[in-house]
């Protein structure tokens, strides 16, 4: 496949002005400016991007894209009777046939990190999934792709009656849990190496945390406020957590303390009101601060709270909001493929990488603009 005569955004070479990229099977081939085409490009289709945008296809770093019916459907968003779930996993919830994947393709979004919602502090494992299939496990990039834990107001308002009913309980929970998960680790280490005395009884939800415990799996932390925001690095730091903060509503408030610790944000949704306390300080402008501070962003929809096919809009609106225009679409597709722990595969055009683009004929943040072609794993599926 060879896709022509378009301004080629590789998210890690600059942008070229009038260029091509050359898909390989499954793969990235090559990218470059048209004076460079190759003469042996080989056989298969070829896309005339005329004049257009080729750029790498989008991704959304924090949505619960499958896990949240329509029409009426109960969603598999929450566990709520218990407040601690590591153990749960997306891929036994989504519903790769669910009409919002489709919608999702449409708008050039090719891959989600998506996995239950914030009403637990521990609400288990997420995965990373390209949306175009209809089996789960064949979707997935990575699986699981972290661990999801909530602070703040949800894990109270959920568990007032059977769980933590402050802050400091919600977050003593989990100090708790993880605590008891780096015992297990290390009794299975024990055992590992031969002492039978130490080889502990089976725990599911202490097996699940032993990769997270251990540095192995990341820790994605729902946080809003800024004190918030601060336990969970707190936290990340007393256990060697590898962290990332979802939502970060008030990281504007403390970007430099996030940029000095290295803690990539995953911000979003900010189409939204503020239909609760946490949000009383959300402005668009909190994209723009923490990436001129330095710190690593991507832009969520936390779908179904924003629409999926919007995300591209989201980028655009950071982008209005003083966020340089290239940092806005790394924020959808190569830094988010990074936070996802899928940047080796995803995120940009670079050879060897899957061959996800998405084809538009106009700027990516022109309101009239309209996604044209899509391939994912090489393949046309718009």
């Amino acid at each position: 496949m060879l896709i022509v005569n378009g301004v080629v955004h590789t998210m890690e070479n600059g942008v070229i002005p009038n260029g091509f990229v050359l898909v390989r099977g499954s793969r990235i081939g090559q990218a470059g400016p048209m004076s460079a085409l190759p003469e042996d490009a080989g056989p298969g289709g070829l896309i005339d991007a005329g004049g257009g945008h080729i750029l790498p296809g989008f991704i959304d770093a924090h949505c619960h894209l499958g896990l949240y019916g329509c029409g009426g459907e109960e969603d598999d968003l929450n566990e709520s009777p218990a407040p601690c779930t590591p153990h749960l996993r997306a891929l036994d919830g989504v519903d790769p046939l669910n009409p919002y994947f489709e919608e999702a393709r449409r708008a050039g979004v090719t891959c989600v990190h998506t996995g239950p919602g914030s009403a637990n502090p521990i609400a288990g494992q997420s995965a990373l999934l390209k949306t175009a299939g209809r089996v789960a496990d064949r979707m997935a990039v990575r699986a699981p792709a972290a661990m999801k834990f909530a602070l703040g107001e949800n894990p109270k308002r959920i568990h007032k009656d059977g769980g933590p009913a402050t802050r400091m309980a919600t977050a003593a929970l989990i100090r708790d849990k993880l605590t008891q998960a780096l015992n297990y680790e290390a009794k299975c280490a024990r055992a590992a190496a031969g002492n039978a005395l130490d080889d502990p009884e089976f725990d599911p939800q202490l097996d699940a945390l032993r990769p997270v415990a251990a540095g192995r799996l990341p820790a994605h932390f729902h946080a809003h406020r800024a004190d918030d925001i601060v336990t969970a690095v707190r936290l990340s730091r007393e256990f060697g957590l590898d962290c990332a903060i979802v939502h970060g509503t008030e990281g504007h408030l403390i970007a430099d303390l996030l940029a000095k610790e290295g803690i990539p944000v995953i911000t979003g949704p900010f189409l939204t009101d503020r239909g609760k306390p946490e949000l009383a300080k959300l402005t668009m402008e909190n994209t723009a601060i923490l990436a001129r501070a330095g710190v690593l962003t991507a832009i969520c929809t936390d779908h179904p709270e924003t629409p999926i096919a919007l995300l591209p809009f989201c980028a655009a609106m950071a982008a209005r909001a003083g966020m340089d225009e290239e940092e806005a679409l790394a924020a959808i597709t190569i830094n988010a493929a990074c936070i996802c722990g899928a940047g080796d595969r995803l995120g940009s055009l670079s050879p060897g990488k899957d061959a996800d683009l998405v084809v538009m004929d106009g700027h990516p943040f022109h309101w009239r603009t309209r996604v044209t072609h899509v391939l994912i794993d090489g393949q046309e599926v718009i």
